[in-house]
């Protein structure tokens, strides 16, 4: 089980991504745009800049729905391969199956 404190910060940061995804579009969008003038693009990086830095998407790490691990991380399930093979050999995950060979 990871860290209480590590799953909750990284569930301020995706609380943090929500409420400036919007925002941070715009301001990208002039940032990029080749038509507007050197001084406008400017300065809306300044704005990004100024955004929180939690507030990134990349700030956001993938973690395990059961255990919290933030390694081994199957992005399908949503789980890590340990929650993930402890599941499935119980049969609580659907679709998925033990090899055997």
């Amino acid at each position: 089980m990871a860290k209480k404190s590590a799953i909750q910060k990284n569930k301020r940061r995706e609380k943090l991504v929500d409420q400036y995804t919007a925002k941070r579009e715009r301001l990208k969008a002039i940032a990029d745009d080749e038509a507007l003038p050197m001084e406008e693009r400017f300065a809306a990086r300044l704005k990004l800049a100024a955004l929180p830095r939690n507030s990134s998407p990349s700030r956001v790490r993938n973690r395990c729905e059961v255990s919290g691990r933030p390694r081994a991380f199957y992005r399908r399930f949503k789980m890590s391969r340990i929650a993930l093979r402890d599941l499935a050999s119980s049969g609580q995950v659907p679709g998925v199956v033990k090899s055997s060979w």
